[in-house]
């Protein structure tokens, strides 16, 4: 089965040209052009062992928003294309992973419904650009674009960075326990035979 995509979106705002790979082995090959969202996507491949390469240029002379909101299209369209009709893989995934005081779960179904629930601590103490709230512009524009049912939910924590790379380590965690495939799951992990 080739469970592989690749995309080119252009726009008066951002280029973006990806590839992914989901039966992969956790190699990035991600340059959009905001460091720490480099890092923070990097971790999400690595965490759910997919391949990808990402190329984005963006007008982040304006701010970070429309680069790190139009990767989120393109990074769930690319799932969304590799998934092809979701035949048996199990649907579902869950992980919760700590980063240092900080601790996140994320809960995924790739059921073509989309849905993001996205609850951090209010008084995450913001330093420059809040990743905190562009991460959420990031994983609403992925959740829609991909079809999927995304929990996060960040229970505790003190440091902004530490909150996010926890919720980005646990979202790659969850996807690759979705996206695995099922030898007993014939067609699509659904009652009503279809998603």
């Amino acid at each position: 089965m080739n469970r592989q995509s690749e995309l080119s979106r252009k726009t008066t705002e951002t280029l973006i040209e990806a590839k992914l790979n989901i039966d992969g082995t956790g190699n990035g090959d991600i340059a959009i052009g905001i460091p720490f969202f480099d890092h923070m996507l990097t971790l999400l491949t690595a965490h759910g062992f997919f391949d990808l390469s990402i190329r984005a240029k963006g007008d982040i002379e304006v701010d970070f928003h429309h680069t790190i909101e139009d990767v989120g299209l393109v990074l769930g369209e690319l799932f969304n294309q590799a998934l092809g009709k979701r035949e048996g893989i199990k649907r579902y995934g869950y992980a919760v992973t700590p980063m240092d005081e900080a601790i996140a779960s994320v809960a995924v179904d790739l059921s073509k419904r989309p849905f993001l629930v996205y609850r951090l601590p209010s008084d995450i103490p913001k330093t420059g650009e809040s990743y905190s709230i562009l991460g959420k512009e990031f994983f609403r524009a992925f959740a829609t674009r991909g079809g999927m049912n995304l929990h996060i939910d960040v229970g505790y924590g003190e440091n902004e960075h530490h909150m996010i790379e926890a919720v980005f380590k646990a979202a790659g965690r969850a996807l690759d326990v979705a996206t695995s495939l099922d030898d007993r799951i014939a067609g699509v992990h659904s009652t009503k035979g279809s998603l």
